[in-house]
C-alpha cells in the first residue's frame, strides 16, 4: 500500500466477524503495521476492536442483519468495562437505496440501523461505526456496482487503499468523540449526482 494512513494502536487486539476480501486483508494489514494484534479464531468479544465485514457487492445476501447485531451486541457487552470500537464494513446503498438491487439496499439499510441502535446503547465507552463503500477496484471489483461509476461526481472508481483509511480513522484512538456514524466511501455517489436511478 502506498501512503497509507499511520495511528498507533498500542497493541490493539483485533476480532473479524463475517467475510474476508481485498479491503478486508487489506485493513488487517494496515491494523498489524499500526501496532493491532489480530485475534483469529477467537471469539469476537475477546476483541478491542471488531469489524464487522458485510458483502459489500450488490446481487450477494448482505446477511441476515439480526444475527449480525446480535453478535455485535455481545462483543460490545463484552467490552462494556474496557471500552472498544466496532467498526461494521458495509455498501453505501445502506444510507442511499438503489432501484437496482431492492433486497441489497434493504438489507444494508438495516444494518445501519443496527449499527446506530449499539452506538446508542452502549456510548461513551464503545463507539460503534461503519464505513459504507461505493464502487472500490483493487485486482477486480471489490465493492459497489459499474452503474455507480455514471453517477460519482469524482469520475472514477475508488481504491482499496481509500477504502482502508476510512476504516483507519475510525480506530485510531485519537478518535473519541464519533459514533453512530457511517463514512461513504463512494467518491460521492450518495450525494445524488446525475442520479437517474
Amino acid at each position: 500500500m502506498s501512503a497509507v494512513m499511520e495511528i498507533d494502536l498500542g497493541g490493539a487486539t483485533i476480532a473479524l466477524d463475517g467475510e474476508t476480501n481485498a479491503i478486508v486483508d487489506a485493513v488487517l494489514a494496515a491494523l498489524r503495521a499500526n501496532g493491532g494484534h489480530i485475534v483469529e479464531g477467537a471469539p469476537t468479544r475477546a476483541a478491542d476492536i471488531l469489524l464487522v465485514s458485510c458483502p459489500l457487492r450488490p446481487g450477494t445476501k448482505a446477511g441476515d442483519p439480526r444475527s449480525l447485531y446480535a453478535d455485535a451486541r455481545k462483543a460490545a457487552v463484552a467490552m462494556t468495562e474496557r471500552g472498544g470500537r466496532i467498526v461494521f464494513l458495509i455498501s453505501a446503498v445502506a444510507g442511499t437505496p438503489m432501484r437496482r438491487h431492492p433486497r441489497f439496499s434493504m438489507e444494508n439499510a438495516s444494518i445501519l440501523a443496527g449499527m446506530r441502535a449499539l452506538a446508542m446503547e452502549f456510548g461513551p465507552k464503545i463507539l460503534v461505526n461503519a464505513v459504507g463503500f461505493g464502487m472500490v477496484e483493487g485486482v477486480a471489483i471489490v465493492a459497489g456496482d459499474k452503474a455507480m461509476l455514471s453517477h460519482t461526481p469524482v469520475g472514477r472508481a475508488g481504491s482499496v487503499e481509500e477504502a482502508v483509511a476510512a476504516v483507519l480513522f475510525f480506530c485510531d484512538p485519537l478518535n473519541s468523540y464519533t459514533t453512530g456514524q457511517m463514512l461513504g466511501v463512494d467518491g460521492g455517489w450518495a450525494a445524488g449526482y446525475g442520479r437517474n436511478f
